[in-house]
């Protein structure tokens, strides 16, 4: 890392290094070179940490100034800086935060600034913009395409568009909207294209909170008001109200003067959570996800960086935004895998939190009811505090749990309701209240094979069985995306009529439950039947407000949703993610268990949740059943520690790929066969071996795992073992530290 001039402050930015007009200086961009590039300073002069405009051939690019030139390119061969932008500079513990992440994860410096500037305009100077919101008029006459421009603003919540982009996302002219003005069901303001958030107010009270909510919030606020780094596990269980608990800190925060900043795992749970924020603070907060509108992406990012936004609820990339003074980051549900970037820049959002905590004296609070065991084993060594919320908020309780053994349950061939859940569902329907079954395989059905020749439809880019989608009238890749429409002959054998479903997906226990309960009102709950998050998350309110009787569900479910009807939930297949031989099959199955299990009796009565098992006596069973965590926890950390991996022990993964097999195994046998930089680490290497699905978007994958002590210095071993390859034509390698998948 560079030297710095000042160290953060609670004040504003620091005060940065200064360039007179002419001196040489390095810029950052966000382009895959791989370095800081030497450039002179423009006239007007910049400072460290500035956003400038620079040339790189025939385009001028986005960088920041990261401090003083250190190439030996010829003085005069330096290109100046193009202007400095009208941007609030970027901060020292900002520049000091993408360098970290970046050296944890092996990821170019570049790739992670690419992080940070993921705003559309940021060069653009200040100005006004007509921007277009939904009005409280009707026009008098509608037409389908007036439908869908009201439809598009009522779905985005009174968020503004540009002309441009509402004509885009409503699939109309710009005509159709300016036609709608005159009756004031649109309205055309002029606003200054980036303004302030409105103000949220900590003083306002929030609801009563128990006597165990009170003593978390307090020892929250606390920390917060102290102002130096800490991280607190807020572990809860479903229901008990840890959500209130944190927003006390949140609200302990802005007293302060500070920005907070809420992690949540799923774009669908933020309806919700919004409205929670409004009742408490009286004003919305600003969002930071993919269902955001450009127009306020841009404004949000420059307005983090001003002080104008107090509280930011997003998605893992709002953790890249440029906060002036992040005092608290609030990773809920901070088990969840989502949380872990599998794409691109391979990053856990829940670990890189608690990084940019320690680096501007801000806290971090991970809240759960199911903690991940890495966070739950550095509450036990006394890294992290740990807060326990034991009882359900109100007078709601803890449902019931028991398992459905289905070695004695009389199922039909081809159906997978056992008759001891059909009759709770019916208890339910006869009692006005709502059951959930869940199983979390999308789809119809996850295999099609022939009953003449024995074949499976696969992906034509991918070694993966295509999944049958009925609703959609396709066949799915689930790991590419490819669809094919549902063939009436077998492609290989030709046979007509002997395409046959095999396994159970969403769609088809739908078909079941609506065959099995004709007259009740089912909704299905599955990412993949939603042409938008916004779509996703109105059927998930209208569950809530009690639009349906049965509904099924993916893991999409399990994730903090609060229905208040819901009695009964139903685990279809509670053995499944106990298949495989995944480190933490077990820690995963137990905590989706668990958290969909809580959706029931969130409300005045007590609620049922049943698990379909054939392995009732397997000890992840038994310790849902029995709601034993923390002996789950410590067997389940016993073993890690004998095995040496995580969170006792390092792993990295290794991917290869290229689009034949040979280029990607002769790279990873020279890898194996040249390990001496982590042999000297004490560190393992296996591979190289196919990934379990060998082949994905046409390129052949090869994996390698190198395993290696707590304490063994994995990255700097691994970037010496990969600093001579050379990579061939069309051969990509990636690394990923700290692995969640294996495929």
């Amino acid at each position: 890392m560079r030297p710095r001039s000042e160290s953060p402050s609670l004040d504003g930015p620091p005060v940065a290094e200064g360039f007179a007009p002419g001196a040489r200086l390095g810029v950052l961009t966000a382009e895959p070179l791989g370095r800081v590039l030497d450039y002179r300073a423009p006239e007007t002069g910049c400072r460290t940490g500035d956003f400038v405009e620079v040339p790189l051939g025939p385009r001028r690019v986005l960088g920041v100034v990261w401090g003083p030139g250190e190439s030996d390119l010829d003085f005069a061969r330096l290109r100046p800086v193009n202007r400095v932008l009208d941007a609030a500079p970027m901060r020292d513990e900002m520049r000091g935060f993408l360098e970290r992440a970046a050296d944890y994860t092996l990821t170019p410096l570049s790739a992670m600034l690419r992080l940070a500037t993921r705003a559309p305009g940021l060069g653009d100077p200040p100005s006004m913009q007509k921007i277009y919101r939904r009005g409280p008029g009707t026009p008098d006459r509608m037409t389908p395409a007036r439908t869908r421009v009201l439809d598009t603003l009522d779905a985005y919540g009174g968020l503004a568009f540009s002309l441009g982009e509402l004509s885009a996302e409503a699939g109309v002219s710009t005509g159709v909207i300016k036609g709608l003005i005159p009756s004031a069901a649109v309205l055309e303001e002029d606003t200054p294209r980036d303004r302030p958030y409105p103000r949220l107010d900590p003083a306002r009270p929030g609801v009563a909170l128990a006597d165990d909510q009170q003593q978390a919030a307090a020892r929250l606020c606390a920390g917060v008001a102290a102002g130096g780094y800490g991280t607190t596990l807020l572990k809860g269980v479903t229901g008990s109200g840890k959500t209130e608990v944190y927003l006390e800190a949140v609200a302990e925060c802005l007293r302060h003067g500070r920005q907070a900043l809420v992690l949540l795992p799923e774009i669908a749970l933020t309806a919700e959570f919004l409205a929670r924020v409004e009742a408490r603070f009286g004003a919305r907060p600003a969002e930071w996800h993919s269902g955001v509108t450009m127009v306020e992406r841009r404004r949000l990012w420059r307005m983090v960086g001003q002080g104008g936004a107090q509280l930011v609820v997003g998605a893992r990339s709002a953790l890249f935004l440029p906060f002036r003074d992040l005092g608290l980051i609030v990773v809920d549900e901070e088990h969840d895998s989502s949380y872990k970037q599998e794409e691109g820049v391979l990053y856990n959002a829940r670990d890189m939190a608690v990084l940019r905590a320690s680096l501007c004296s801000a806290q971090v609070v991970l809240a759960s009811a199911t903690p991940s065991l890495e966070s739950w084993a550095n509450a036990e060594a006394g890294k992290y505090a740990r807060l326990d919320l034991t009882s359900r908020f109100g007078k709601a309780e803890l449902p019931d749990m028991e398992a459905l053994d289905m070695r004695a349950e009389d199922t039909a061939p081809g159906r997978w309701i056992s008759p001891s859940l059909e009759q709770a569902v019916q208890d339910r329907l006869a009692a006005g209240r709502q059951s959930l079954l869940f199983l979390n395989r999308r789809g119809y059905a996850p295999v099609t094979v022939c009953r003449a020749c024995g074949h499976m439809i696969a992906c034509d880019q991918c070694d993966a069985r295509m999944v049958e989608h009925r609703f959609l009238q396709r066949l799915v890749c689930h790991q590419c995306g490819e669809t094919k429409p549902i063939p009436a002959a077998c492609p290989s054998c030709k046979v007509e009529g002997k395409l046959a479903p095999v396994g159970p997906g969403v769609e088809r226990l739908a078909e079941e439950t609506q065959a099995l309960f004709p007259e009740a009102r089912v909704a299905v709950l599955s990412s993949d039947l939603f042409g938008s998050a916004r779509a996703l998350k109105a059927q998930i309110e209208a569950i809530a407000s009690g639009q349906a009787d049965i509904i099924i569900g993916t893991q999409l479910v399990a994730k903090g949703h609060n229905f208040p009807l819901l009695t009964l939930v139903g685990v279809i297949d509670a053995d499944l993610g106990l298949q495989g031989s995944d480190l933490r099959a077990a820690e995963r199955t137990f905590q989706l268990m668990r958290q969909v299990a809580g959706r029931a009796g969130r409300g005045a009565e007590r609620g049922l949740a049943l698990l379909q098992t054939f392995q009732p006596d397997h000890p992840v069973i038994r310790a849902i059943l029995t709601g034993d965590e923390e002996g789950f926890w410590r067997a389940e950390a016993a073993e890690r520690r004998a095995a040496g991996v995580p969170p006792y022990g390092r792993m990295a993964g290794i991917i290869i790929s290229a689009p034949e097999a040979k280029p990607a195994f002769d790279l990873g046998t020279h890898l194996a066969r040249n390990d001496a930089p982590l042999r000297r680490i004490g560190a393992q290497l296996y591979g190289p071996a196919p990934a379990p699905i060998a082949r994905i978007r046409g390129r052949h994958r090869v994996r390698m795992l190198i395993k290696a002590d707590k304490a063994a210095p994995l990255q700097s071993a691994i970037r010496a073992w990969l600093a001579p390859v050379k990579l061939p034509a069309q051969v990509r390698l990636a690394v990923d530290i700290d692995p969640q998948s294996f495929f």
